[in-house]
């Protein structure tokens, strides 16, 4: 058995990517959270309790930053891929408390570089997201298009992450895989997310902040679709791309073995629509505050997947009229909620 080190494994991804490996029963997982209390602490440490209860699951509870604990994991355990998911996340956060974007994002991912880097780990597989695309306007948003232009922290540690893993891919041959998600939900989802807030808003009859005054548009994409696509890149050793060129430079490949995908479910979806959906579910009206765009915030995402269809046979493919839905009944049932 292949042993796969995820780090973030308590968050909403990495839990539900744990689940998928050990579930393929070809995985020992190798999990490291630090169960930081950005949100519910509650939550993860229910989602890690599942988790637990698998035989070929191992956990660490470390902050990745600690840079002799991160080494002392690469040392006691012979890891074959990362999949690095922990991150402090959240947008507008990053506005807050900027320094804990680059103690978590930055240093923590050096220190996960080095590990790999020393310990001839075969392929890194790293969160990205569609963040880092900034003030780009032309649509979709492509990995062949210029990401130089972030407008919050959060995109820049996560533009920098790239930079990091595409240096570590050339100078010691690497293999760096970096994923840009776009807006992931679903069950088991994040409290500070738009999914979560307004379904928590809405049956407990308060009013939901709704920025942009509705015109804002995501590409929403189911966790399911995410962690599909995730497995698969991970098995999917980048190689130097003998068609890259120093004159005119892909962004996306290079000489060496990198390589970046967007994951995203290839529409882009108003927000407006979104509410009408959770609205449908709930079988209850949102009241609405309508609010003007927030710092950082872009006012539409919207993913072109081609490269991964192309190269890992996968197009994500479920439409928020199902996804929702699944998440509702997971927030009712979790919560016991009476609707």
């Amino acid at each position: 058995m292949d042993n796969v080190l995820v780090t973030g494994c308590a968050g909403f991804i990495g839990f539900h990517l744990c689940q998928k490996l050990l579930k393929s029963n070809g995985y020992k997982v190798i999990g490291i959270d630090n169960l930081n209390p950005y949100y519910s602490v509650k939550l993860k440490q229910d989602r890690l309790n599942i988790l637990l209860g698998h035989k070929d699951f191992s956990f660490y509870k470390v902050s990745i930053e600690k840079r002799d604990k991160v080494e002392n994991i690469f040392k006691q355990n012979n890891i074959r891929f990362v999949v690095h998911l922990a991150a402090q996340a959240g947008v507008r956060h990053s506005l807050k408390d900027p320094y804990s974007y680059i103690d978590s994002n930055i240093v923590a991912f050096i220190n996960l570089l080095e590990g790999c880097r020393h310990t001839g780990v075969e392929h890194l597989v790293f969160a990205s997201s569609s963040s880092v695309y900034g003030l780009n306007t032309k649509m979709p948003f492509s990995v062949k298009d210029n990401v130089d232009h972030p407008i919050s922290l959060y995109a820049a540690t996560k533009k920098a992450n790239e930079l990091m893993a595409h240096t570590y891919s050339y100078l010691y041959g690497l293999p760096c895989t970096g994923l840009r998600f776009f807006t992931v939900y679903g069950p088991w989802g994040r409290p500070d997310m738009a999914l979560f807030k307004f379904t928590k808003a809405i049956i407990e009859d308060r009013p939901i902040d709704v920025y942009n005054y509705g015109k804002m548009e995501r590409d929403f994409t189911y966790i399911d679709d995410i962690v599909e696509g995730v497995t698969r890149v991970m098995t999917h050793i980048p190689e130097p791309d003998p068609q890259w060129s120093s004159e005119s430079p892909d962004p996306s490949s290079s000489i060496c073995p990198y390589k970046i995908y967007n994951i995203g479910n290839n529409q882009s979806v108003s927000l407006e629509k979104f509410i009408e959906i959770i609205e449908e579910s709930l079988g209850k009206k949102a009241k609405k505050n309508y609010m003007k765009i927030q710092p950082g915030d872009v006012p539409k995402t919207y993913a072109d997947i081609e490269d991964l269809s192309r190269d890992i046979g996968f197009r994500p493919k479920t439409k928020i009229e199902e996804g929702i839905p699944k998440f509702i009944k997971w927030y009712v049932d979790y919560f016991k909620v009476k609707l």
